[in-house]
């Protein structure tokens, strides 16, 4: 079984969404609160590191296109298929993800779509995933069938309950 990597926003998109998100507005950051912070998404995840918001941080929640990004550099024309939704992000320069982490966001029960694309950056599939006891072998298996048809590119991991992207692994 190939080990699948999870990738976060990249460094060069994090730099301009600090600056604007992607659909224009400027960054609004504020420091997450001991007693919680208001969250759209389940478990108060950063996609620039791939771990949750703890307090004290400053955060920021912008609007993210990740497949507009990937076309971008790959050239794909993903017309339609286009979107783009809320994340949270560090609002200063962080480190990324620390070492080998793993399969982020993965808690046991939670509920995911594992959406698929193609080299032009359309659907091509996805599938419902509750993720199991154990998770990285659950998210591998998830992986190895999306990537067994040649013609995914890579693959979009969104929580069910608010479609919101969580990070995106690559053909190996």
């Amino acid at each position: 079984m190939t080990a699948y990597i999870s990738l976060p926003i990249p460094p060069t998109a994090l730099k301009e969404l600090r600056d604007a998100d992607d659909s224009g507005r400027p960054l609004q950051p504020y420091s997450a609160r001991e007693d919680g912070i208001p969250l759209d998404c389940v478990g108060s995840p950063l996609r620039c590191c791939l771990r949750a918001i703890e307090p004290g941080e400053r955060v920021a929640l912008v609007s993210y296109a990740p497949l507009r990004r990937w076309a971008e550099m790959t050239g794909a024309e993903p017309g339609g298929y286009d979107e783009s939704g809320p994340v949270f992000i560090h609002a200063e320069d962080c480190d990324g993800p620390l070492g080998t982490q793993g399969h982020p966001f993965a808690r046991p029960g939670a509920l995911r779509t594992i959406r698929r694309y193609d080299g032009e950056g359309h659907i091509v599939g996805g599938r419902f995933f509750e993720i199991p006891e154990d998770a990285e072998a659950g998210f591998d298996r998830a992986f190895e069938e999306a990537f067994a048809d040649p013609e995914v590119a890579l693959v979009h991991v969104r929580a069910l309950e608010y479609g919101c992207f969580l990070f995106e692994v690559r053909r190996p």
